[in-house]
């Protein structure tokens, strides 16, 4: 047997949005359902060199009694990744770098080495689409992003592939990305540069900043936007103000990391936000145990939908995304099965066991 090798364009290529978005609604579901093992995200403190490693493994299973053998699959894997906030100036190298490793979990055969920086954009602007598409109001047709580093891309590219996007604002300081940004897309968008406010009074908002001083108030959204805050990953960051967070309906993808280092994690810490103020996680909705933004069930055909109240939730409502590692192995699944059909990567015998 050989393991694949898969860089960052064979992952670009490979990881088709509309499957990575399924993937990772597949993983929230088994994730809600119990049918998942996630062990907490550990990390390495290196201050002597300004940064961290992280590592992030899990096992998931969307195996059920109704599911079609063809249509049911199991996969684990594990992610290490760093942030090494002196990387760019110093060492010409990226801050963040990932590698996933894809196995098989029946006999824990590495099947793939992925490049994990390229996965992990994928993945997260895969998770956005979901919680969009449970939480956006159906018609939305306007998309605001703060931040225009590489997330804000993939953001858009899934965000777009659940609902019908046309008009996009695009708001950051450094007016060269955002001029990128501009360039990347205005041929299938009606796309521009515009403040904060303009951003966040647009359908869905996604905000995908480092920041640890809110820059998004109360005042800078709609009165029924969508708001995917994707940009905190570590205790101390802050995107939403608390104003905000504590007038909108609050989604998270997994309580300890949230509330560890997602954006709810600073007003959490402070006493400000406790857990009556969280309305659920989003695997709860995608299952249809909690109604979303149109009723339970909507965005999908779970048998469990109907649950819960009908009514469903209005207003503003936040998605506090930190990223879990079952999107990655659940992406990685994607990338791995697209790229083995098609020839792609490069084979090499790393156990010495090839055939």
């Amino acid at each position: 047997m050989q393991t694949l090798l898969l860089n960052s364009d064979d992952v670009d290529e490979n990881a088709r949005m509309d499957r990575v978005i399924d993937a990772v609604r597949g993983a929230f579901t088994a994730y809600e359902r119990g049918n998942a093992k996630m062990p907490a995200k550990s990390y390495i403190d290196l201050p002597e060199y300004n940064g961290d490693f992280r590592s992030m493994p899990a096992y998931l299973d969307v195996r059920t009694e109704d599911t079609a053998e063809e249509a049911g699959w199991d996969a684990a894997g594990i992610k290490w990744v760093n942030v090494h906030t002196d990387n760019p100036a110093d060492h010409d190298l990226p801050t963040v770098m990932g590698t996933m490793i894809y196995s098989d979990p029946e006999t824990a055969f590495p099947l793939a080495v992925l490049d994990g920086t390229t996965l992990t954009m994928k993945r997260t602007g895969a998770a956005a689409a979901v919680a969009t598409d449970e939480l956006a109001v159906p018609d939305a047709t306007s998309l605001g992003i703060v931040g225009a580093g590489v997330q804000s891309y993939t953001q858009l590219e899934a965000i777009a592939a659940v609902r019908d996007i046309d008009e996009v604002v695009i708001s950051d300081l450094d007016e060269e990305r955002v001029a990128d940004f501009i360039n990347a897309f205005d041929d299938r968008f009606d796309v521009r540069a515009g403040p904060i406010s303009e951003a966040g009074h647009c359908d869905v908002l996604s905000t995908v900043t480092p920041v640890e001083e809110p820059i998004v108030g109360l005042d800078d959204v709609g009165d029924h936007t969508h708001v995917n805050a994707m940009g905190a990953d570590a205790a101390g960051k802050h995107e939403l103000a608390d104003d905000l967070l504590l007038d909108a309906t609050i989604v998270i993808d997994d309580h300890e990391q949230c509330t560890h280092s997602g954006e709810i994690n600073v007003p959490y810490a402070a006493g400000l936000l406790t857990d009556d103020d969280i309305y659920g996680e989003i695997g709860e909705i995608v299952v249809g145990n909690r109604p979303g933004r149109t009723g339970a069930g909507f965005g999908s055909d779970d048998a469990d939908a109907g649950d819960g109240d009908d009514a469903g939730v209005d207003g503003v409502t936040v998605f506090d995304s930190t990223g879990l590692a079952i999107q990655d192995v659940a992406a990685a699944r994607v990338v791995y099965e697209q790229a083995d059909d098609n020839d792609n990567g490069y084979p090499f015998d790393l156990l010495g066991v090839a055939e």
